[in-house]
């Protein structure tokens, strides 16, 4: 693919299992979930990664301005939340949220000041649910086909979403915290992988949107699960690039605080083995 986009890739880290949820705290240490791993793991600079917190399964994270990290336990179909110290402290959502039930919470996004919203992943009749600081719950979107990735841009306007099996970005309007103004609109349809799929959607032939998040140019980078590559959106929803990740199935990405380099998590498959990689991009027009 030709685009305006430079970046390298170097590899971070080589493990067992595959990887997903990378997050930095205010210090700049390195966070991310091993899913069937059954651990969160930290990454100090200079330090081998150690085991911070363990949980059954645990899949997307975000770490709070306090430290804390609120994390979609998959296995249990919870929401909980980890002090600083990787302690448990508090279970969010426990099977239920608004009164449905939740199957497999994978991915969440943060409304600091108002609560967070968490994606709901199984193929057709996925849902995106929000949960207020209040206790709140509200159903966001439904009948997505295994949504996925999640983010807010920064006005908290517009909810975005990765519906990974049709291979696409939506995004809901708000009208408020946790108040989704109507359905789901498509915001843009990803490239495809060249080579066939298969049944199974292994890695090395899916085309499978999965982490989301923003850079400060307002441009939506997507991880993109069996094409070995971030994909670069603009705020219209045009495609700009692809950025080559070194991992096939690539799971999520975080931003360094300077917004120079990606922390990019994912394997060579599930259960693994995982990599962590990190991209710097070098120039984008």
């Amino acid at each position: 693919m030709n685009s305006p986009v430079a970046t390298r890739w170097e590899k971070y880290l080589d493990l067992d299992y595959y990887t997903e949820g990378p997050g930095l705290d205010t210090e700049g240490n390195l966070y991310f979930t091993t899913l069937t791993g059954g651990y969160i793991m930290k990454v100090s600079k200079g330090n081998p990664p150690r085991q911070w917190a363990q949980s059954p399964c645990p899949n997307g994270q975000r770490i709070l301005s306090d430290g804390s990290h609120l994390v979609c336990e998959t296995a249990h179909h919870e929401i909980v939340q980890f002090n600083a110290y990787g302690q448990k402290i508090k279970t969010w959502v426990a099977g239920l949220c608004a009164g449905e039930k939740v199957y497999s919470p994978n991915d969440l996004t943060i409304d600091e000041s108002q609560g967070f919203y968490f994606t709901d992943s199984i193929r057709h009749y996925g849902k995106v649910f929000f949960v207020g600081w209040d206790g709140r719950e509200e159903v966001i979107a439904t009948d997505v086909d295994y949504p996925n990735g999640i983010a807010l841009d920064a006005q908290s306007e517009w909810l975005y979403i990765a519906e990974s099996h049709s291979n696409s970005i939506l995004r809901v309007k708000l009208a408020g915290p946790g108040k989704g103004k109507g359905k789901p609109e498509v915001f843009t349809v990803l490239p495809f992988n060249p080579r066939p799929l298969d049944e199974n959607h292994l890695p090395l032939t899916a085309n499978l949107p999965d982490g989301i998040a923003f850079d400060q140019q307002g441009r939506l980078w997507v991880a993109h699960y069996g094409m070995n590559a971030l994909q670069i959106i603009d705020g219209d929803g045009q495609w700009i690039g692809s950025a080559e990740t070194g991992i096939p199935a690539t799971s999520n990405l975080c931003f360094s605080k300077d917004f120079n380099s990606i922390y990019v998590t994912g394997g060579m498959g599930e259960p693994g083995p995982g990599r962590v990689h990190i991209i710097y991009i070098e120039s984008l027009s």
